[in-house]
């Protein structure tokens, strides 16, 4: 299955001139999700894996199924402010502004 085929583009959003890459019809497909997981986890299935670290909100939908696929813990990454306890801060670049 050609999994692009279950990814939509939107084109000027959030702002124009960019395309947001929508996964829901993937995620709505049990078939097509499976692949896509499982061609994630291909290039790992002969390493030990300790954890999987994945940026919300997307990040998380195919991170924790990756971390159970691989036998690994699962670390979530959040923006700044939204964990109550102590964290890392780390400022990187969107196609449209920054962020920490």
């Amino acid at each position: 299955m050609d999994l692009y085929t279950l990814i939509r583009d939107i084109p000027d959003f959030p702002k124009k001139g960019i395309t947001y890459k929508d996964i829901t019809p993937l995620l709505k497909d049990n078939l097509g999700f499976a692949q896509a997981l499982d061609a994630m986890v291909a290039p790992f299935t002969n390493e030990k894996i300790h954890l999987v670290v994945a940026v919300e909100a997307r990040g998380y939908i195919m991170g924790a199924p990756l971390a159970i696929k691989l036998n690994a813990g699962f670390v979530p990454i959040r923006k700044a402010g939204k964990l109550p306890f102590d964290t890392h801060g780390v400022k990187y670049l969107l196609e449209y502004g920054s962020d920490t």
